[in-house]
C-alpha cells in the first residue's frame, strides 16, 4: 500500500504560476497527476517514471506549460504550472502505480493508488 499527500494548491490569477507537491510514502515507478474539475471526467495531466525523470508525458491542454518531476531521495512528486489559465481550475489530484509501460500512462484506470486531492482555482 502506497499513502500519496497532495500540497501547494491555492487561488491565483490567469497567468500566475503554481508548483504542486506530491509525497508519497514509498518509492513507487509511475506517479501521475489527474485533475477533475465539477461536472467532467477526470483528466490525465502529467505523468512521469520517477526512477528516469526523462520519461514523461503530458496532457495535450498543458503541454508546453506544465512541468512534471520528482524528487527521488525524498519521493515527492512536483507538478509545477506556468502561465495558468481559468479552464485548469480543477481538484488536482496525485496517483500513482507499480505497473510496466513504455510511456508512462495517463489514463485514470492504470492507477491503482490515490492521494485526496488539492484545489487550484485561476480567476480572469
Amino acid at each position: 500500500q502506497v499513502q500519496l499527500v497532495e500540497s501547494g494548491g491555492g487561488s491565483v490569477q490567469a497567468g500566475g504560476s503554481l508548483r504542486l507537491s506530491c509525497t508519497a510514502s514509498r518509492f513507487i515507478p509511475y506517479m501521475a497527476w489527474f485533475r477533475q474539475a465539477p461536472g467532467k471526467e477526470r483528466e490525465g495531466v502529467a505523468a512521469v517514471r520517477t526512477d528516469m525523470n526523462e520519461f514523461t508525458n503530458y496532457g495535450g491542454s498543458v503541454e508546453g506549460r506544465f512541468t512534471i518531476s520528482e524528487d527521488n531521495a525524498k519521493n515527492i512528486l512536483y507538478l509545477q504550472m506556468y502561465s495558468l489559465k481559468p479552464e485548469d481550475t480543477a481538484m488536482y489530484y496525485c496517483a500513482a502505480t507499480y505497473g510496466s509501460y513504455l510511456i508512462p500512462p495517463l489514463g485514470p484506470r492504470d492507477y491503482d493508488f490515490w492521494g485526496q486531492g488539492t484545489q487550484v482555482t485561476v480567476s480572469s
